[in-house]
């Protein structure tokens, strides 16, 4: 539904999207990840026909941009940044000019204005100016314009920007619900809606994709994918360390802390060392232990966010165990 090819964007010297080439298909949500000025908004601008590339091409459901905007376009529900509106209309006021652009009249208009209005939540605000909501209700009215027609893609700037924590569990359960019959296409910077929501993300640095795949596939470049974390209660930190360094799977062996007569380590991976061996090894070196925990970690989104999108420098820094991993499976956001 969507197809970006060697997308490029120049603003004078300045090359913000360098080059980037993906698709999305319907039926699939793509998370779309990385640190401010990365080019996430102007790449979606360009998807979306808001601004012309210097190079590459989109097309939308089999239309290309340039050369058939209109019935391009037609296909496309977009959320810009900021959740841009008419702060003088009210809701309703605003939701039916947008189906009217949208060409639909009478009952067809009212239909599709009552419908995004229930899935959006906005019943208790509709008869109010959009400048007296709250910047959680004007981004809602916003997103309710976005998905208006009825949209096969969607094109979401930063969809759950402003919400509450329940909103943004509302908005990524809607988000998810129409996953399943559109083409999907998001920024977030909270990982913990590629986990909630995406099939699959992309991670852009610099105008550049520096990671492309399925949350399972992007925590499996984790350098604690795999790593066994175990508490040890009455052993002292030398001596788990000493026998945890034995263990002929293990690549590095890690002491977090020792606190109060329980010791916190991490025990990494050899490459291709298969699923199970490591944890079953580390059990059987643990014989005689009191253990409190032990754990496989599937991996961290974060740790791979920071490590692709960080200067050299400070990731060198990350790499050299500078930052300690967590214990316990807990997520940092």
């Amino acid at each position: 539904m969507i197809q970006a090819d060697g997308l490029t964007k120049l603003f004078g010297n300045k090359r913000a999207v360098d080059g980037i080439s993906f698709s999305v298909a319907r039926g699939e949500v793509l998370g779309f990840l990385g640190p401010n000025g990365a080019g996430k908004s102007t790449t979606m601008r360009m998807i979306t026909g808001f601004l012309p590339p210097s190079a590459g091409r989109v097309t939308v459901g089999g239309f290309d941009l340039t050369e058939k905007p209109i019935p391009a376009k037609r296909l496309i529900g977009y959320l810009p940044e900021n959740a841009p509106a008419y702060t003088d209309m009210t809701v309703l006021g605003f939701l039916n000019f947008a189906a009217e652009i949208r060409g639909l009249r009478g009952a067809a208009r009212t239909a599709a204005v009552n419908r995004v209005v229930e899935m959006c939540f906005l019943e208790s605000v509709r008869h109010q100016s959009i400048e007296t909501l709250s910047k959680g209700y004007r981004h809602r009215t916003c997103f309710a314009q976005s998905i208006i027609h009825d949209p096969d893609v969607l094109v979401l700037d930063e969809p759950t920007d402003g919400l509450d924590p329940n909103q943004k569990h509302e908005v990524r359960g809607l988000i998810r619900r129409m996953g399943a019959t559109k083409a999907i296409i998001f920024s977030t910077h909270i990982l913990e809606e590629v986990d909630a929501v995406c099939t699959r993300a992309i991670i852009i640095d610099r105008g550049k994709i520096v990671a492309n795949g399925t949350p399972a596939e992007l925590r499996q470049k984790s350098d604690m994918a795999g790593a066994v974390t175990l508490r040890v209660n009455g052993v002292a930190a030398t001596a788990v360390s000493a026998r945890l360094h034995q263990i002929p799977q293990a690549r590095r062996v890690a002491v977090l802390e020792e606190i109060n007569g329980v010791v916190a380590a991490c025990v990494y991976p050899k490459a291709n060392v298969a699923n199970g061996e490591l944890p079953r090894a580390v059990g059987e070196a643990a014989q005689g232990w009191r253990i409190q925990q032990l754990q496989v970690e599937e991996g961290r989104l974060d740790e791979v966010f920071r490590r692709l999108t960080m200067p050299d420098t400070v990731s060198q820094k990350a790499e050299d165990g500078s930052r300690k991993p967590e214990v316990g499976g807990q997520k940092s956001e």
